[in-house]
């Protein structure tokens, strides 16, 4: 089974059915705990409600808890996105245009504000362990609060509790699937990373 057809597979699976030997709610427990800054490179791909492929993207990320991220998208276009501790920073380069949030906000609402979150996601998600594929071990977490930007998440760990991929379901049915390479768990990473100014000239909304 290839790893996109097992992506479709664990978001259509029964809740129902017996869960695998795992222990991918360990290793999220172990992540949180251990993984105070984290960078790494990753493939997106964003999937409409019947698993048509609708747009693929790629490029870095990095973390340090809680609550700061920078997550830099270089393909297809340049995107940013910036946590600073207190606000969430969208700078879209194409359109020259900067979308500002309150952090308490954003965390949630995009995969790097999750994973930054420290324990928001065993706070704020019911965890379940789901099924192991070759050697990645995966878990769900589903909201406790309906007006979570994802009906659900889905995180693989290797064996050896480092993470691997994130599969989010949005209200819309629409799927973002990402893979992650080049894993680094707590480099140094200088404060400035974690800094955002608007460039001149560029549009600033704000909440």
């Amino acid at each position: 089974m290839s790893r996109l057809l097992f992506a479709f597979v664990l978001l259509s699976a029964c809740l129902l059915s017996v869960p695998a030997k795992a222990s991918a709610v360990q290793s999220l427990k172990a992540f949180i705990s251990k993984a105070h800054t984290f960078r790494a490179d990753f493939s997106q791909t964003l999937l409409d409600k019947n698993f048509q492929i609708v747009k693929k993207a790629g490029g870095s990320m990095m973390f340090e808890r809680p609550g700061k991220f920078r997550w830099m998208y270089d393909q297809p276009y340049q995107q940013l996105i910036v946590g600073d501790g207190k606000q969430v920073w969208f700078y879209d380069q194409d359109l020259a245009q900067v979308t500002v949030h309150r952090l308490d906000q954003a965390l949630g609402s995009t995969p790097a504000a999750l994973l930054a979150g420290g324990n928001t996601i065993e706070r704020d998600f019911n965890l379940q362990e789901i099924d192991v594929q070759g050697d990645t071990e995966w878990l769900e977490a589903v909201p406790k609060n309906q007006e979570n930007s994802f009906e659900l998440i889905r995180l693989g760990f290797s064996k050896t509790g480092h993470l691997r991929e994130m599969v989010l379901r949005d209200s819309f049915g629409q799927v973002t699937w990402l893979i992650f390479s080049g894993i680094e768990q707590n480099p140094v990473l200088t404060p400035d990373l974690f800094q955002f100014t608007p460039p001149d000239g560029v549009d600033v909304i704000r909440d």
